[in-house]
């Protein structure tokens, strides 16, 4: 059992490290941040969404920015579309789950705000969909995803594709993507920047 969970540790750490070696991957990270400094100076947010554990993921994004990351601050402004089971029950009730998350982004979303869809495969038809109405407010789109990037990919602005088929390592590599970002937010936002 040692052996089999060591590898498991092996895996992680060899998707974390094709992505450390991908300056193309690691250059839309760099844009992404640099863009959500710029819209947050701008008065603007941040809204993410994803389904099971990429739900959990986008509350977690979201929780980081709003509470803290590393050091006592301001809040910064992020929302999970995944939190509000009424929203979710109502919408899923009237219009379809294909439309829980694209109804929010309709009421919520505005003109430079920045939407992060999480997906381990990128073709979930709610993000989808959520892409579509971001797109015709304004809203910049980025697709946090995994495999070959699906749908979302292709539609996205910027598409963070973490290359492999696992979609345990994938979500373990989000959630790495996901708090480099809320850190270096932080910090250029309120601190001395990253150096």
């Amino acid at each position: 059992m040692k052996n089999y969970i060591k590898e498991q540790i092996k895996k992680s750490y060899e998707t974390k490290q094709a992505i450390y070696e991908n300056e193309e991957l690691l250059s839309k990270i760099e844009e992404l941040v640099k863009l959500c400094v710029e819209l947050y100076k701008g008065s603007h947010k941040t809204i993410l969404a994803g389904n099971g554990g990429s739900a959990a993921d986008a509350q977690h994004i979201a929780a980081e920015l709003v509470g803290r990351y590393g050091f006592d601050r301001p809040s910064i402004p992020s929302l999970a579309l995944t939190t509000d089971t009424s929203n979710l029950t109502a919408i899923g009730n009237d219009y379809g789950y294909d439309k829980v998350f694209s109804r929010q982004l309709e009421g919520m979303g505005q003109s430079g705000d920045i939407f992060i869809g999480i997906s381990t495969s990128g073709n979930s038809a709610n993000l989808i969909n959520a892409f579509m109405s971001a797109k015709a407010k304004g809203i910049i789109t980025v697709a946090l995803v995994g495999k070959d990037g699906g749908e979302m990919a292709k539609m996205a602005d910027i598409a963070l594709v973490v290359p492999s088929n696992s979609t345990p390592r994938i979500q373990e590599s989000h959630i790495l993507i996901g708090h480099i970002l809320c850190d270096i937010i932080e910090k250029e936002i309120f601190a001395d920047g990253v150096k």
